[in-house]
């Protein structure tokens, strides 16, 4: 299936991994990242929504979806946030961005996070859906964090343990880890949901979900605590699910005004999966906070 009609599919070597995606529309570059289980399909809702107004860049993060899948390491440096976000600098400039507005859903906004600190003469504004900082957030943990994000650490045990477990079913695996917000698996079309469950029944993309998860409770935090109180100063969109985790556990915009120095932002009618759940809204809302800074 063709998920973006009249879009140019790319494949772009870095420095570190090949990155595979999609790029169309007209006007400022909009980078959209995805987050876990999925990949850059995830947008296949929101791009029709914005192309008008925007050049989008719609990228599979290296170890997902048809990116390539860089050989891990004892310190997980090869699937940090920091290897991703000179993943997508390098992306952006192959197609002649130099500077560039970003949205990234769950793993795809604390890679947005990095980049921002790692590169920020590249970034305008951002945008971040559904997540709160990867740092503040495990330092906040409490009982119903740790019950509803299990995933967090059950991922970052040793491998070969989730992997294995995984790929003893994946295509139930995916459902399951999908279907759990209160909308369940509605929110996405039977061709998403078979993408994603194709792209998890590849060990190599399973073992470098995990190594992703490993890599935010190990070297991630280490290059934050190394910011020591260094904020983001481009513009921060924050928005969440007002039916989903972050909005029963924290306090989103609080913890990001720890990290960023201007920060906006609301709770969406939806869980964590927005870009499929209410892809109008947040078009909307990014639409507006974009065009309008």
């Amino acid at each position: 299936m063709t998920f973006f009609p009249g879009f140019a599919p790319f494949r772009i070597a870095t420095s570190g991994a090949e990155i595979a995606g999609v790029t169309g529309g007209s006007g400022p570059p909009l980078l959209l990242l995805h987050g876990y289980p999925q990949s850059h399909v995830l947008w296949h809702r929101v791009a029709p929504l914005l192309q008008d107004a925007f050049t989008l860049v719609i990228a599979d993060l290296r170890g997902y979806g048809a990116s390539s899948k860089p050989p891990s390491a004892p310190d997980h440096a090869p699937h940090s946030k920091r290897a991703m976000a000179q993943d997508m600098v390098e992306v952006m400039a192959h197609l002649g961005h130099a500077r560039f507005d970003i949205c990234g859903h769950d793993r795809g906004g604390r890679v947005a996070h990095r980049l921002c600190l790692d590169h920020p003469e590249t970034v305008r504004r951002w945008s971040v859906l559904d997540i709160a900082p990867t740092r503040e957030m495990y330092r906040a943990t409490d009982e119903t964090f740790a019950h509803r994000y299990w995933h967090w650490f059950w991922l970052t045990l040793p491998a070969p343990q989730p992997e294995r477990m995984i790929a003893a079913d994946p295509q139930a695996f995916c459902r399951f880890k999908l279907g759990q917000g209160r909308a369940g698996l509605a929110p996405f079309s039977d061709a998403a949901l078979a993408e994603y469950i194709a792209h998890m029944s590849d060990p190599a993309t399973v073992h470098a979900m995990c190594e992703d998860y490993r890599a935010a409770a190990s070297i991630d935090l280490a290059h934050d605590d190394a910011d020591g109180d260094r904020k983001v100063a481009a513009p921060l969109l924050a928005l969440w699910g007002g039916h989903g985790v972050i909005e029963e556990c924290f306090d989103c915009l609080a913890l990001w005004r720890r990290r960023v120095d201007t920060v906006s932002g609301a709770a969406l009618e939806g869980g964590h999966y927005l870009p499929e759940e209410c892809p109008r809204d947040v078009a909307d809302r990014l639409r507006a906070f974009l065009l309008d800074g």
